[in-house]
Formats: C-alpha cells, structure tokens, sequence
C-alpha cells in the first residue's frame, strides 16, 4: 500500500504550495486487484461459517486499496470493481435460473449476467464516489495530485456512511435488489449485535467504519515507524503520536466489542403459548411443475404430506399448488378442510390467487398464500406485495428479454404493502413469499403497523429455478438477519431448499436437507415488543449517513481550500 498523507497542509504551508505538480495515474493492476478482492468477498457470505471476520479483513484492505486512488473516478471506479468481482461471483445462480430451466441461450444467459453485474456494481461505484469527494483530494480540488487518500476520522466516517447509503439504494431503486448486502455476512460476525439497532444496512455502516478506522490506525503506526527511523538516523528522538494509532484502534475494537456484547440485550419477550410447527418441502421438479401431469402430482403430494400428521402450525412452500385457488380439485379441498377441524391444525398454502369477473373471467392473477383455520370458514389470503421483475411482473421495455426465456411469466398484481396477520391459536403469524424477506423494513413496516402486531414470521418460497446452488444458503442466511432485526422467530418452507427454523435470536432450530422430500417438526416461541429497528426502519442510519456526508463535505479536507476561492475536479 502506498503510504498515504495527511489532507491538511504542513504547518506554514498553503494549500496549493503543498500540493504535488505532477499527476499520479493508477496501473490497470490496481483495478483488477480491486475485482479479485470482490471475488473474495463473496467467501464471507453463506455457506461460508462465521465469514463476517473475513468479511472485516477483506474490507480492511478494500478501504486500503480505496486510499491509494487519486480523486473520485479513480476512487468509483475501484469501487465499481470491487462490486463487479463480488456480484459476478456472488449472484452467478441467476445463470442457472435463466438458461438451464430458462432456456435462454448459454452466450445471453452469460451476457445478462455480466450486464446485471455491471448495473449492481454501480452502487458501490457511486459509494466510493461519494467518499472520495467528501473525503479526500476530490475536495481540495486538486488535478494534479500525486499522493492518495489519508484515512482519517472525516474519511472513515463519510466511507461508512457513503458505503450504507450505496446499499440502500441498490436496495431501493427498480424495485430493489439488496442480495449480499454486507450485513448479511455479519449474521455469525463481529457485528451481528446491531441488526436489531439499525438492520442490515446499519450493520454495513458499523463494519465499513470499524474497517476504515483500522486502516487509520496501521496507517498511523507506519508512518511513526518511518518518522522514529527518520528522526534515528538525524541523532534526535520522537515523542508523542501515540494517540493518533490508539484513538481509531481503540474505537474499532470497541465496535466489535458491541457488535459481540449487543445480543445479550432482548427488545423483544415470550407471548402466547408456543407453536407446534411442521413445514414442507415437496421437492417438485421444476421443469414439471407446470404440467398437467406436474400438476396433478403435486396436489395429490401436498395433499397427503398435510394431512399425514397434525401440528399447529403447517406451511407448504409457495404455488406449492400450482392452480388458481377457485379451481382447487375438490377432494384436496376437502381433505384438508376436514383434517384441520379434525386436529385442530392451521394450514397455510401457496397457489395462485385472482378475482372473477361477473362474466366469470379470471383477472388480477397474484401469487398467494391461503390460510384454513380449525372450526371456521373463513380462508385467510396473503397476496404478495414485493414482485420479482422479470419473474412476476415484465418492466416496461423488457418484453423482449423475457421471450428469450421459456419460463411461464406473466404480470401478476400486487397485494397491499400491510395486510393482515394469520392467527393461529391466539398467535398473530406475518407471512411473505420468496424474495419478500430481503426487504427487512417492509417487515419491519408490517409489524410496526399492524393493529395486531405478529409474534412469529413465515416465508414461504421456491427456489427450485437456482438449482442446487449458493442461493439456498445465501438466502437462508438473509432469513436470520430477518429474526435479529425483528427479535421474532422465522419458519420457512421451500420447495427444495433451505427450509428451516430460526428462532427470535437468529439461531438455526433444525433444517432439512436440500433436493429431499420431508418436513420439519418443530416448537417454536413468539414475542412482543419491538426493536429500534422495528420502531424507526432504515430511517436511523439514512439519517446519520446523510448527516455525517454533509458535515464530511462541509468541514472536509476542502474546506480551507474553498477558502481560497478555488476550485477543480480532484482527478488524475
């Protein structure tokens, strides 16, 4: 790493008297080191055990390689390789989801994936971006610079607060996609302890500081060794210094020491008696699942796994019957009607919901779950809210890209973005279906605004279409950063894989074995109460992020400069 200086001119020195003359243009290698560090990174996320300590070292030496850059382009561009290297390899299951059960050609398949990666690495890009110019040369204004970054207290805190700002809009902007968002991998890390302060994107602000600060604190504990070895060789000695390395080490191993402190804190409590839960996973083919022989499989399957044993609780995966609800053959119906009242089993399963017009056509198809309740009529429906773009709804412009592809889709309607909980025995349980729970402030928003706030949380999906792939575990792992930030249990039933208990304090209760047929008996404790997170959503770290940005550009490095009456693009 090039050792990096000082943003304030030397004592008796101007701002432009101090400055290099002569550019500094960074290798192509600087680059592609920064996309391999990328690469890496995908290794902190599931299936990866305790990857969030990898995940602080490969960002430690992220924020590093950052401070060798010499203005905000170099500075998103390294950014943006860093997000390409770990978005290519992270979500490289999309490929399998597009051309093995797709169909879509191995060459387009490929190129999607490349172009998707690129589009997802902007954010990272724009993250870096932004530190720089609130940060470093970009606001002294200097073309000419030759020297990086230092990191310093302004830097670290604008790097963490640009880095969760980043991920929340890639979260956000087209609907959203905050898959390896960097807290996830923090589920069995250092920093864990803060999902339910601040989510998944606080927790990525709380390890882009720590990172930052260690930088600091090694950066300053080499430059002391270079200035004492300087100071030797002249006969005179150095004193003080100390604090500028203990200060930023000192707060970082504090973070960590919260981050491992926080879970013996409990926002949340037991309420209402525990759940006796069994949940299903078919193992339906994909590729039959929408043939009229598929079909008629997978009722008959769902139909006895449902009614072979009771429990309180019993989840089938989503569209695990794959037929509009008004056209349910009727002895599942009956069978499962007559099951429930005869055991006193709540069932919930997944088909396709929609409204019949007066002339009996069928319009407003959603992807749904329905509720059977012991001892009334009454089904309960949940409508999915969070549609997949290409999967369940096509954006405007795109209809070309899904005719590449053989995959049955269609514009699906949405569901309201608070529906009603599923009561079962006194115990309000809030359900949402496959990539639903990487939203965590809708479910946040569900439990913050229903009349009757649920104590237990399903998801019930099928991600049969990314074969046996790094997905089952990535997404499991999302699931549990789900349970820390609510303090509330999730259950989730797959199609092939990972289906699986978690309870309040997002610890793995049991799971079944991916591409088998069975269900997973379990007991499960609701509760109530709300966390921070609960309470205030992104809201928390959205507000300090921009509130330490503006203060970073604000009183930055560049403010003496601004001063001056100067200006320039900081880029070499």
């Amino acid at each position: 790493m090039a050792d990096p200086i000082t943003s304030r001119s030397p004592h008796g020195t101007s701002a432009s008297a101090a400055r290099p003359t002569r550019a500094r243009t960074l290798p192509r290698w600087h680059y592609l080191v920064a996309l391999a560090a990328g690469a890496a990174n995908t290794l902190s996320f599931a299936p990866t055990p305790h990857g969030g300590w990898l995940e602080l070292v490969i960002f430690v030496f992220f924020f590093g390689w950052l401070t060798r850059t010499t203005g905000w382009k170099s500075a998103a561009l390294t950014g943006g390789a860093f997000g390409f290297g770990n978005f290519v390899t992270g979500v490289w299951w999309l490929y399998v989801s597009m051309h093995f059960f797709g169909g879509m050609p191995a060459p387009l398949a490929g190129t999607a994936l490349v172009l998707f990666s690129l589009y997802l690495a902007l954010y990272p890009a724009l993250a870096a971006g932004i530190w720089s110019f609130c940060a470093g040369h970009a606001r002294n204004g200097s073309s000419s610079t030759d020297t990086p970054f230092s990191p310093t207290w302004h830097g670290a805190l604008a790097f963490a607060s640009a880095w969760a700002i980043g991920e929340w809009l890639r979260g956000t902007v087209f609907t959203g996609f905050p898959w390896l968002a960097s807290g996830y991998a923090q589920v069995d890390g250092p920093f864990a302890g803060f999902a339910p302060l601040a989510g998944v994107y606080g927790v990525g602000w709380v390890l882009a500081l720590a990172a930052a600060l260690i930088v600091q604190a090694v950066v300053a504990l080499l430059r002391r060794r270079r200035e004492a070895r300087e100071a030797a060789s002249g006969g005179e000695h150095i004193r003080g210094g100390n604090a500028r390395i203990a200060a930023p080490a000192g707060v970082a191993l504090a973070l960590i020491a919260a981050g491992l402190l926080l879970p013996l804190a409990k926002w949340t409590v037991p309420a209402n008696a525990p759940l006796t839960v069994r949940l299903l996973q078919g193992d339906v083919k994909q590729e039959m699942k929408f043939e009229e022989a598929g079909m008629r499989a997978a009722i008959d399957q769902y139909q006895q796994m449902i009614t072979s044993k009771p429990a309180d609780l019993i989840v089938t995966p989503e569209t695990a019957i794959p037929v509009l609800a008004q056209q349910l053959p009727a002895p599942f119906a009956s069978a499962v009607r007559s099951f429930s009242d005869s055991t006193g089993s709540a069932i919930l399963f997944g088909a396709i919901g929609g409204s019949v017009t007066p002339e009996g056509r069928v319009v407003d198809y959603t992807n749904s779950l329905f509720g059977v309740t012991p001892g009334t009529r009454d089904i309960y429906r949940y409508d999915k809210h969070h549609l997949v773009p290409f999967g369940e709804f096509v954006p405007w412009g795109f209809r070309w890209f899904v005719n590449l592809m053989s995959i049955p889709l269609g514009d699906f309607a949405r569901g309201g973005p608070v529906q009603k909980p599923f009561i079962v025995h006194n115990q309000p349980v809030a359900v949402d279906i496959c990539y639903e729970d990487i939203f965590g402030e809708e479910i946040a928003r569900t439990i913050r605004e229903s009349d009757t706030p649920a104590g237990v949380l399903v998801n019930s999906t099928n991600l049969a279409w990314f074969g046996d792939t790094i997905a089952l575990d990535q997404h499991l792992q999302i699931a549990r950063m789900r349970s820390l930030e609510t303090g509330r249990p999730m259950l989730r039933a797959t199609n092939t894989g990972m289906t699986a208990a978690i309870d309040a304090d997002g610890k793995v209760l049991g799971r079944l074995t991916p591409y088998t047929i069975g269900s997973l008996d379990v007991t499960v404790q609701g509760t109530a109460g709300r966390t921070p997170y609960v309470t205030s959503g992104n809201n928390t770290v959205l507000a300090v992020s921009l509130f330490l940005l503006a203060f970073g550009f604000a009183f930055g490095p560049g403010r003496a400069f601004r001063r001056n009456g100067k200006s320039g693009n900081g880029e070499a």
